[in-house]
């Protein structure tokens, strides 16, 4: 199935309660709308998942999805792990290609959500979103600065991403980065 640039509103809204579900139900995860500490949009900490009430829904279905991703490597790669929860600024080059793989393959893991749940459509639109997502945190841990992540969007410029497979694990909880 071709992946949409740009999905609907509705499209998006059926994907969150497809996906929400299916994490719950496959992976055991709670996932709750709630408050979160500002400015984030979301949190995890390896057994539970955040969305904060605010996003829109654009957001929000990024935001589960790439956190469900970010929740498998907490549970499977301990490295992964304290790269996320590294909340310092200032990052090496070295340490931005490490942050890129971490990043990259928490996108690949939500792809493969994706697929799981039935849903083939969006492929592009989510490596779009990973990709400016990416280019903000990059612009983020150099300078600081909490920049409109949209100026990075550039949909459709490159080519989607592949998933890669979810493996096996077992939800265990881990200090959040932010605000549980």
């Amino acid at each position: 199935m071709q992946s949409a640039v740009h999905p609907t509103q509705d499209r998006l809204v059926e994907v969150f309660n497809i996906i929400e579900r299916h994490i719950e139900d496959r992976y055991g995860i709670p996932v709750m709308i709630s408050d979160v500490l500002d400015p984030n949009t979301g949190d995890f900490d390896g057994v539970q998942i955040k969305i904060d009430y605010a996003n829109d829904i654009e957001i929000a279905v990024f935001v589960l999805i790439h956190l469900f991703g970010h929740t498998v490597q907490w549970n499977t790669h301990p490295r992964f792990r304290e790269i996320g929860q590294d909340t310092n600024l200032r990052k090496s080059e070295e340490e931005l290609k490490e942050i890129a793989v971490y990043e990259k393959e928490a996108t690949q893991l939500s792809m493969a959500l994706l697929h799981e749940a039935g849903v083939r459509d969006l492929d592009q639109w989510v490596s779009d979103w990973w990709r400016a997502d990416f280019a903000w945190l990059t612009n983020f841990y150099r300078t600081g600065e909490r920049a409109d992540f949209r100026k990075y969007m550039r949909a459709g410029a490159e080519p989607p991403l592949g998933p890669v497979p979810i493996p096996a694990f077992k939800p265990v909880k881990w200090v959040s980065r932010w605000s549980f």
